[in-house]
C-alpha cells in the first residue's frame, strides 16, 4: 500500500496550477524603453518575482524614468526572420547587396545608439546598420550606475546584453573600441581609427562628457558617465571603506554620494551652491536630501569652489578658493555635462551649446545627418534625460526608412532623483 505524500501532492498541485497560467509576459516603458519582466518583478518597488503586470498598483512608477504604469505596453522581442519576411514580402534578400550598400552609420552605443538600432530594425529588416563605439558596446541602463550599491547589484549584472549579442540579434555591424575622428560630408564618409566608412545617412548619438572644471586635472579625478569608468572606480575603491570627495552636488553627484555612502564609504560633497540639487529650489529638493542624509556618512559643504587638486603620499589633497583643505582616497568630478564638438565641427554642423537639430525631425544642418540624445540641443536647450530617447529614435527611424512620419515633440522633463534614502520626482 502506498503512503500519502503531502509534499508531493502539493508540488503536483502547484505544477498543475502553473501549467494553466499563461507564459510570463514583458511590458516596455514607452518613455525610456525599460522592460518589465513578470518573471523578474521589481524588488525595489516591492513587486516579487512572478508579479503579473495586471496586478501592479496603478501608482507604480517606472524605476528608471518615473512614468506610470499607464505608459507601459505589451512587448515581444522582435524576431529578425519575421521582420525580414515582413520587409521583403517573402522574397529573398541579397546579403552581398546589403553588405555593399552604405546604409545607416550610428556613432555611439549608449542607450540612444542601441535604441535607434532597435527602432530601425523594427521597420526594416534588411537595412545595413553600422554602429561605431569607443567602448565594448555592451547594453546597460546608465541610471543603475548611481544606485548599484543600494540595490546590491553585482557588477556583472549591470550588463543586460553584451555588444556582440545585441549586434547578432539585430543584425548590426558593430565596430567596438573604435573612435570616430572626422566626418567628410562631401564624400559621405566617417573616418575612424579602423578606416573610413561610407554612409547614406549618419546619426550622431555619442552623448555628452562629464565636464571638467579647470582646477580638476583629468588624471587626478574620476568622471562617471559610462559603464567602463564606473567599473574602474569600483575596482579602485576595493572592499574596504574609503574617503571619497565628490565635486558637484547636482543630480549625478547627489545620487553617487547617496549610493557610495550606503556602500560604506565616507563622502565629502562640495558644491558652489548652498544646497544640493540647487536647480530645483521650489521643490526644496536640497533640504529633503540633506534631511535624508543625516544618518549617512555624507558631509555636504556648499558655497565653495575647488582651486587645486594634488596627489600626496597616496592620497589626494583638495584645496578650495577660500582655503579649506580636504584629504581623499578618490576624487569624482560631477560638475555637469558638456558635448564634445569635434565631429560636429568637422562636418560644419550648426552648433548651439551642442549639436543644433530641428525640433520636429532631429535633422542637423546637413540633410543626411541626424543627432539624438545628450549631444543635441533644440533652440539652445540640451536634452539630457532618459525619457526623450525612445521618442527620438522613433522619429529618426521613420525618416530613415521612409515610413510614416513621427514628428518629435520636446516636452518638459520629469526627473526621478534616485537618492534611495529619499527618492524624489522633480519637474
Amino acid at each position: 500500500m502506498s503512503r500519502f505524500d503531502p509534499t508531493g501532492n502539493l508540488t503536483q498541485a502547484a505544477t498543475a496550477v502553473q501549467a494553466l497560467l499563461p507564459d510570463w509576459q514583458q511590458f516596455i516603458c514607452n518613455a525610456c524603453g525599460l522592460i518589465y519582466r513578470e518573471a523578474d518583478g521589481d524588488l525595489d518597488s516591492g513587486l516579487a518575482p512572478g508579479t503579473r503586470f495586471a496586478d501592479i498598483p496603478d501608482d507604480w512608477a517606472c524605476p528608471l524614468c518615473g512614468v506610470t504604469k499607464g505608459d507601459f505596453s505589451p512587448y515581444t522581442p522582435p524576431s529578425l526572420d519575421t521582420l525580414r519576411v515582413q520587409a521583403t514580402g517573402g522574397l529573398p534578400v541579397s546579403a552581398a547587396a546589403a553588405r555593399q550598400a552604405p546604409g545607416v552609420v550610428i556613432v555611439g552605443a549608449g542607450r540612444a545608439g542601441w535604441q535607434l538600432a532597435e527602432s530601425l530594425r523594427a521597420l526594416d529588416a534588411s537595412l545595413p546598420i553600422t554602429l561605431v563605439t569607443a567602448c565594448a558596446g555592451d547594453v546597460y541602463d546608465k541610471p543603475l550606475l548611481s544606485i548599484a550599491m543600494a540595490r546590491q547589484i553585482e557588477l556583472p549584472r549591470l550588463v543586460r546584453e553584451t555588444g556582440l549579442d545585441a549586434a547578432r540579434r539585430l543584425d548590426v555591424r558593430l565596430l567596438a573600441h573604435t573612435h570616430a575622428i572626422r566626418i567628410c560630408t562631401d564624400s559621405r564618409q566617417l573616418r575612424t581609427t579602423r578606416g573610413s566608412l561610407r554612409y547614406d545617412r549618419l546619426v550622431l548619438a555619442h552623448g555628452a562628457q562629464a565636464a571638467l572644471p579647470p582646477a580638476l586635472p583629468a588624471a587626478l579625478c574620476w568622471r562617471i558617465n559610462h559603464l567602463g569608468a564606473y567599473l574602474r572606480l569600483r575596482a579602485a575603491l576595493g572592499t574596504t571603506p574609503k574617503d571619497v570627495l565628490i565635486v558637484g552636488a547636482g543630480l549625478i553627484g547627489s545620487e553617487l554620494a547617496n549610493d557610495l555612502a550606503l556602500g560604506g564609504h565616507r563622502i565629502t560633497l562640495l558644491d558652489v551652491q548652498t544646497e544640493p540639487l540647487a536647480r530645483w529650489p521650489s521643490a526644496q529638493a536640497g533640504a529633503q536630501v540633506l534631511e535624508a542624509w543625516k544618518d549617512l556618512s555624507i558631509r555636504f559643504i556648499g558655497n565653495v569652489k575647488v582651486a587645486k587638486v594634488e596627489r600626496e603620499k597616496g592620497q589626494y589633497r583638495v584645496t578650495t578658493e577660500c582655503g579649506q583643505r580636504f584629504a581623499a582616497d578618490q576624487v569624482i568630478a560631477a560638475a555637469g555635462l558638456q558635448t564634445p564638438g569635434r565631429l560636429a565641427l568637422s562636418a560644419g554642423l550648426a552648433w548651439q551649446h551642442g549639436i543644433a537639430v530641428d525640433g520636429a525631425t532631429l535633422r542637423t544642418s546637413d540633410e543626411r545627418i541626424h543627432a539624438m540624445g545628450d549631444c543635441i540641443t533644440i533652440d539652445g536647450q540640451a536634452s539630457r534625460y532618459i525619457e526623450p530617447i525612445a521618442r527620438q529614435a522613433r522619429t529618426i527611424a521613420a525618416q530613415l526608412t521612409g515610413s510614416r512620419p513621427v514628428p518629435y515633440e520636446a516636452r518638459p522633463a520629469v526627473v526621478r532623483v534616485k537618492t534611495t534614502s529619499r527618492p524624489l520626482t522633480l519637474h
